[in-house]
C-alpha cells in the first residue's frame, strides 16, 4: 500500500497523539505500537506503515503476510489516489490472509472545500469490495482513533468467530494474557498491521 504525508501523520497522530505538519513520504516502512483498549481487553497493535512509491512495492508486499488488517488511504483532495485504490487493494488481497480485515479511509475531510472525491464515491468502492469505510482528518484527528480501533474491533470479533486460526502465525495474531486475561493480538503481540494508500 502507498503512502502520502497525509497518511503517514495518521499513523503519527494514533501512536503519538501529535500531528506532524510536514513529513517525508514513507521510505520503506515506518512502525509504531500502541495498546488500547476493546471490551475490556487491553490489545497492542502494532502499526507498519509501508511506503506507496511503486519502488517499495515488493518490500510492501511482505508485510501483507501475516497481517490481520489494513488501513486503505486515500486522499480526498488528489482523484489519483482514489483511482489507485484497486491496485493496492488487489495486491493487499493477492498477498494477505484471506480473512483480513480492510478499513478504506478518505483523509483530509477537513479540506471538503478542495474535494475531488465525493464521499458517495468512496462509500460505493467501500461497498463494491466489502471494505468498512469511513472519512478522516490527521489535521484535526477526526476520526483517526475511530479508524484504528472499528478495524481492531472487527479483527477481534473474527477471533471471538474463530474466523482467525490463532494458533497458526500466518495469522498475524498473536493471543497472550496478561494479569488481567485480557488477549494481546496481532504479529509479536499486534493486531493490526496498518497499511496506507495515496500516491
Amino acid at each position: 500500500m502507498t503512502t502520502s504525508s497525509s497518511t503517514s501523520s495518521s499513523a503519527i497522530l494514533f501512536t503519538d497523539k501529535r500531528f506532524q505538519p510536514v513529513h517525508d513520504l514513507t521510505i520503506g516502512v515506518e512502525f509504531g505500537a500502541r495498546m488500547v483498549n476493546i471490551d475490556g481487553r487491553p490489545i497492542k497493535l502494532q502499526i507498519w506503515d509501508t511506503a506507496g512509491q511503486e519502488s517499495f512495492r515488493s518490500i510492501t508486499r511482505s508485510y501483507y503476510r501475516g497481517a490481520a488488517g489494513a488501513l486503505l488511504v486515500y486522499d480526498i483532495t488528489r482523484r489519483e489516489t482514489f483511482n489507485h485504490l484497486a491496485n493496492w487493494l488487489e495486491d493487499a488481497r493477492q498477498h494477505a490472509n484471506p480473512n483480513m480485515t480492510i478499513m478504506l479511509i478518505g483523509n483530509k475531510c477537513d479540506l471538503a472545500h478542495r474535494r475531488a472525491v465525493s464521499r458517495e464515491e468512496g462509500e460505493q468502492f467501500a461497498k463494491d469490495h466489502g471494505l468498512i469505510f469511513l472519512e478522516a482528518s490527521a489535521k484535526t484527528a477526526q476520526n483517526v482513533e475511530e479508524a484504528f480501533i472499528s478495524t481492531s474491533a472487527k479483527i477481534l470479533q473474527k477471533i471471538q468467530e474463530g474466523v482467525f486460526d490463532v494458533s497458526q502465525e500466518t495469522s498475524g495474531i498473536k493471543v497472550g494474557y496478561n494479569r488481567s486475561q485480557g488477549a494481546t493480538s496481532g504479529r509479536d503481540g499486534a493486531v493490526v498491521q496498518r497499511g496506507s494508500c495515496c500516491s
